[in-house]
C-alpha cells in the first residue's frame, strides 16, 4: 500500500497537480518543505534588520518612505510563509523557537553589516535580484500553499529590486564620492550575493530529490550562472566593476566564467561565525521577548470578543 501511495504521489507531481495540506505525502517531502519554507520565512524576518537600520538615516523623505514600505513588505512575506509552513503541522511558536535557538537557519546574506546608504542599493539590486532568481520558480512549486504565497512575494520583490537598482543608478551618476560609495557597496555585497544560491550542485545532497518532487525547478549552479550573466550587463549600465578579475565571457558556453567561490567563508557564516550572526539573532530574540505583552493582549482581546459572540448566540 505504501508503494502505491508513493507512486500515486509522484504521478500527481509529474502531472503538475499540486499537493495540498490534506493530501497524503511522504514524511521526507513534508520535512523537506518545512525546512525550506521555514528557512525562507526566517530569512524574510531577519532580513528586515540590515535595512531597518537605515530608515531614519535615508537621505530624503522619499527614500525613507520607500525603505519603510520595503521592510514592511518583508514582514508580510515572513507571515505568508509561516502560514504556509503551519499547514505542514508545525506551529508558529515551534518555528520561531527553532530560529531563536539557532537550530533553524536563514540566508547567509543577512549576516553582513550595512555600512553605508549605498548598501541599501546593493541589497535591493543584488540580494533581492538573487532572491527573485530563486523565488520565481517557486511560484510553480509542487506544494500549493507555498506556490500561492510566492506569487505575491515575487511581485513585491520585483519592486524591491528596482528600488535598489535605482539607488545604485543615482549614486553612480552622482559625484565621484557617491560613485565610489556605490562601487564599495558592490565590492562588499557581490560574493555574498553569489553565495546565496547555496553550495555547488556536487555538494548539495538534497537537490536531486527536491527537483524530482518539484520543490526546486532549477539547480543551484544554473540559477547562480543566470544571476551572474544578468548582473554583469546591469553593472555595465551603472558604470561599475564586478569585483572578479576572472570574470570573462565564454563564447563556447554562452555564459560568463567566474572565480571560485570562497566556500570556507560561506560555511563559516552558515555555522554562525559571520560578521553579524550573533547580533542578528540577539535582535530577533529580544524583539520576541519584548513583544510578549502585545501577543498576550491580542489573545486576551480575541478571547473576550469570542465570549461576547457566544453570549449573544445563547441569548438569541
Amino acid at each position: 500500500m505504501e508503494i502505491n501511495l508513493e507512486e500515486s504521489f509522484q504521478k500527481k507531481i509529474d502531472d503538475e497537480i499540486r499537493i495540498e495540506p490534506r493530501d497524503w505525502m511522504p514524511e521526507k517531502y513534508r520535512k523537506t518543505l518545512l525546512r525550506q519554507i521555514s528557512q525562507h520565512a526566517h530569512s524574510e524576518i531577519v532580513g528586515m534588520l540590515p535595512e531597518a537600520n537605515w530608515i531614519t538615516r535615508a537621505p530624503n523623505l522619499r527614500r525613507k518612505v520607500a525603505l519603510l514600505a520595503k521592510v514592511q513588505d518583508e514582514a508580510g512575506h515572513g507571515l505568508y510563509l509561516y502560514s504556509a509552513a503551519e499547514t505542514l503541522g508545525m506551529t508558529r511558536d515551534e518555528l520561531l523557537e527553532e530560529l531563536h535557538s539557532g537550530k533553524a537557519k536563514y540566508s547567509s546574506i543577512f549576516n553582513y553589516p550595512t555600512l553605508s546608504w549605498a548598501d541599501m542599493g546593493a541589497i535591493g539590486w543584488l540580494v533581492d535580484g538573487a532572491a527573485i532568481m530563486n523565488q520565481v520558480p517557486l511560484c510553480r512549486v509542487s506544494y500549493g500553499p507555498y506556490a500561492r504565497a510566492m506569487v505575491r512575494v515575487c511581485k513585491e520583490e520585483s519592486f524591491h529590486q528596482r528600488q535598489g537598482y535605482e539607488i545604485m543608478l543615482t549614486l553612480s551618476n552622482g559625484s565621484e564620492e557617491q560613485k565610489a560609495m556605490a562601487q564599495d557597496a558592490l565590492n562588499r555585497w557581490w560574493w555574498p550575493s553569489v553565495m546565496m544560491f547555496g553550495p555547488n550542485d556536487d555538494n548539495s545532497p538534497n537537490s536531486a530529490q527536491s527537483m524530482k518532487w518539484k520543490i526546486k525547478r532549477f539547480s543551484n549552479d544554473d540559477l547562480r550562472q543566470k544571476f551572474i550573466d544578468v548582473s554583469v550587463a546591469q553593472a555595465e549600465i551603472l558604470g561599475l566593476t564586478i569585483p572578479d578579475n576572472n570574470l570573462k565571457w565564454n563564447e563556447a558556453r554562452g555564459h560568463y566564467d567566474f572565480s571560485t567561490i570562497d566556500w570556507i567563508e560561506f560555511n563559516e557564516v552558515i555555522a554562525g561565525n559571520g560578521p553579524c550572526n550573533k547580533q542578528r539573532l540577539k535582535a530577533i530574540v529580544s524583539a520576541w521577548q519584548n513583544g510578549e505583552w502585545v501577543r498576550d493582549a491580542a489573545v486576551a482581546y480575541a478571547e473576550k470578543q469570542a465570549k461576547k459572540t457566544d453570549n449573544k448566540t445563547i441569548a438569541a
